[in-house]
């Protein structure tokens, strides 16, 4: 359907289950336009009836900002998520996976690799990197699912949820700023550097720094423990690309960037912008006041841009850039972080399970119906 769309109609009004009509997107260019040109604004989604796949509208902080305030908040972190800063991360990252999946080979396959890798390797690191205790997983990651979830959540369970993450990420500021005033050992974590731009600088409300948290900690772990799970899937049913992983013939950052832009992360395009005033793009004019949905999977595979791009090729060259990210001024906070993890976690599969392998179930793969995020429920494993 995409690839019809984009040849006969890249500018396609739909309409999602609730909100607005909108136009969607599907042509490579126009997607980098809508997601980098100004005439196109997320901080409208606030006040209007957006196009969504849920009833309720979930606010998201930074996401639904436009500069200046998008840019006044994204500076308070974005050291912190640097190219040279987040490389630092790297030896801590490789400590994680190799004990997990040393952990995982001893007590023998088969193994889910959604539970015993996928999740928890990302969340460790992004715990670590907040300063969010590990050990209350269980509690935050029900709370934060609901960030995510599509259809499977009541509105007033999933309300109550993100209510509740909301309370654990207040604690978790007191205890921060506690510690900051008392002159206590406080952690060099990105709770500690925003609790610090709140309370010393003033450069963030309680209510903007509370949502912040919030929504780096489920967006730091669910999207690349997606991608992980997807990417394997890909690789293991694709065996001849394996193989060229397997034997050298293609680096590990190629075959990761192949497969962010080969692998759909998301169900459908979840994130609209509205058109500030009249915008021309292939196929014709949106209007000011507008929606539009950029779909950036069908832009990860226009042909105009990728050679042969319905194939997972390892070995293409990986430029033009995929916009699996985005792009202009909304680009991923993490996506450095995330490209680390995926060259981590790929790496140490080759290395401590070389003959990793689909585990035969009776059930077969069961995918997830109840997130944005798409993906298998669990990964049986063997090797």
């Amino acid at each position: 359907m995409y690839a019809y769309l984009r040849e006969h109609e890249p500018l396609a009004a739909v309409q999602q289950p609730y909100g607005d009509r909108a136009w969607l997107v599907t042509r490579y260019d126009d997607v980098r336009m809508v997601l980098s040109d100004a005439r196109f604004s997320r901080a409208e989604v606030v006040v209007r009836d957006a196009p969504r796949l849920f009833p309720q509208k979930v606010l998201a902080g930074i996401l639904d900002m436009d500069p200046p305030e998008h840019s006044r908040l994204r500076r308070l972190v974005s050291g912190a998520f640097r190219a040279r800063t987040v490389e630092l991360w790297r030896d801590r990252a490789e400590q994680v996976a190799a004990a997990l999946l040393d952990q995982m080979v001893r007590e023998g396959p088969p193994a889910d690799l959604v539970e015993r890798f996928a999740v928890p390797f990302p969340l460790t690191v992004i715990c670590e990197l907040l300063g969010v205790p590990y050990d209350d997983r269980e509690s935050f990651r029900l709370w934060a699912e609901a960030y995510l979830s599509a259809t499977d959540i009541p509105v007033e369970e999933k309300m109550a949820r993100l209510g509740k993450l909301g309370d654990y990420m207040a604690q978790l500021v007191a205890q921060r700023r506690q510690e900051l005033e008392t002159g206590g050992e406080s952690a060099d974590d990105l709770i500690r550097i925003l609790v610090q731009a709140r309370d010393e600088q003033d450069r963030l409300s309680e209510e903007e720094l509370i949502t912040f948290l919030m929504l780096l900690l489920a967006g730091g772990y669910e999207t690349t423990a997606s991608h992980i799970t997807n990417s394997v899937y890909a690789l293991l049913t694709h065996p001849e690309q394996l193989a060229l992983l397997r034997g050298r013939q293609v680096s590990i950052a190629n075959a990761v960037e192949e497969l962010l832009r080969y692998v759909p992360i998301t169900i459908a395009a979840i994130i609209p912008r509205y058109a500030i005033e009249d915008v021309e793009l292939s196929g014709g004019t949106v209007r000011a006041g507008e929606a539009v949905l950029p779909a950036y999977d069908a832009a990860n595979r226009d042909p105009r841009v990728f050679r042969d791009p319905e194939r997972l090729d390892l070995t293409r060259v990986p430029s033009p850039s995929h916009v699996t990210f985005g792009h202009g001024t909304h680009f991923c906070l993490g996506a450095q972080l995330a490209r680390i993890e995926l060259q981590v976690a790929h790496s140490a599969f080759l290395r401590q399970l070389p003959g990793m392998r689909l585990a035969e179930t009776d059930e077969g793969l069961r995918w997830k119906t109840d997130l944005v995020m798409r993906g298998p429920v669990a990964l049986p494993i063997t090797w």
